[in-house]
């Protein structure tokens, strides 16, 4: 028979592994669109935006990691329910992770349109598809930037964790800026692949450093 000792050791492991989800995830996003938009021919990624890695050759390799990235993430907010137990944040935080991580799928599952000549060849076109992927794109963006500042306001009121709470903040900040930075810098044919990739990588490593922050204390 399994002892209670047993037990709360298999739970606190089977939380230690969803929350490495969320350590997981965001690096292999992080990974994929900066090797892939280094490594496509013709793929500028300082303009074009990193789905547009989801078309042309290769393009499963995008696909595949929206996908993925996004079940991982959808484990780190379960582990991270399980560890906020009390609060409204509690309950919002997890919520609003779990609707980032189903953008990711989202995204994965209904494949962008060619934007900005690229691939090669493909004129700009608008299908139902590739506007449920802008969709989905606009709201990856939003649900971030809210569970920033909703965990945010968990973390300022202890003042031991007051730092993070201000760094959380500025990640909202960031991602919420980039958004709207990236939309206008599309519109006059600007570096909109850099300020999404700015946006994206800021939002992934408070992601994965959340993650590590919440291991250690397990």
């Amino acid at each position: 028979m399994r002892t209670s000792a047993q037990s709360a050791g298999e739970r606190s492991a089977a939380r230690r592994l969803l929350l490495a989800c969320g350590v997981m995830g965001p690096l292999l996003n992080m990974v994929v669109i900066l090797i892939l938009g280094a490594a496509r021919p013709d793929y500028n990624a300082w303009k074009i935006p990193d789905s547009n890695l989801e078309l042309g050759e290769g393009g499963w390799i995008q696909i595949t990691n929206y996908i993925v990235c996004g079940a991982l993430l959808l484990g780190f907010a379960f582990g991270l329910r399980q560890v906020l137990r009390t609060g409204r944040t509690s309950t919002w935080g997890p919520i609003l992770l779990g609707l980032y991580g189903l953008t990711f799928i989202g995204a994965g599952i209904f494949v962008t349109d060619p934007v900005m000549g690229y691939p090669p060849g493909a004129s700009d076109t608008t299908t139902f598809h590739g506007t449920l992927h802008s969709l989905f794109g606009q709201l990856q963006f939003i649900s971030l930037t809210a569970a920033c500042f909703v965990l945010a306001r968990r973390d300022a009121t202890a003042p031991q964790r007051r730092g993070w709470a201000w760094y959380s903040r500025a990640t909202g900040l960031l991602v919420a800026l980039s958004d709207v930075i990236f939309i206008l810098a599309f519109q006059l044919n600007g570096p909109a692949g850099l300020i999404e990739r700015i946006g994206i990588i800021g939002g992934c490593c408070w992601i994965a450093l959340l993650a590590i922050r919440l291991i250690s204390r397990i």
